[in-house]
């Protein structure tokens, strides 16, 4: 959900408001601070709050558990799980997806020895077709 920041321009203080977009829209509430509204703000890209940001790292982490209960609060334990229990993420896939990648490149270059059939294989295979 976004986060709608606001400033109370008499005391610098800076409040951040998390609400569906739909919400904000239907009731667009202010927030007040020092007896006035608070004026609604774009804090600079550098001013987000990362620490706050459950992902940001391994935060995401914390306090996890896996469905039969196992404590995977850590990305060690999170991998121990995995391989104990014969489980598998899309990065265990990365080597393979790799070799793959350039068998892939090696037959579009149509390198000997890949079976690659090239443009030119089939411009001659209708030709040849044409011709009976």
């Amino acid at each position: 959900m976004p986060t709608y920041s606001y400033i109370c321009r008499k005391c610098n203080r800076d409040e951040d408001l998390v609400r569906s977009i739909s919400d904000y829209i239907h009731n667009p509430s202010p927030m007040f601070c020092c007896g006035k509204q608070m004026e609604r703000w774009f804090p600079p890209a550098a001013y987000s709050k990362a620490q706050a940001n459950p992902l940001a790292g391994d935060r995401h982490y914390d306090g996890l558990r896996a469905p039969d209960g196992s404590d995977i609060s850590s990305r060690t334990k999170h991998r121990e799980y995995m391989k104990r229990t014969g489980l598998t993420t899309a990065d265990d896939f990365a080597a393979s997806w790799r070799a793959a990648e350039e068998q892939r490149n090696r037959y579009r270059q149509g390198e000997a020895g890949t079976g690659a059939v090239t443009r030119d294989d089939i411009a001659r295979a209708f030709a040849r077709d044409a011709e009976r």
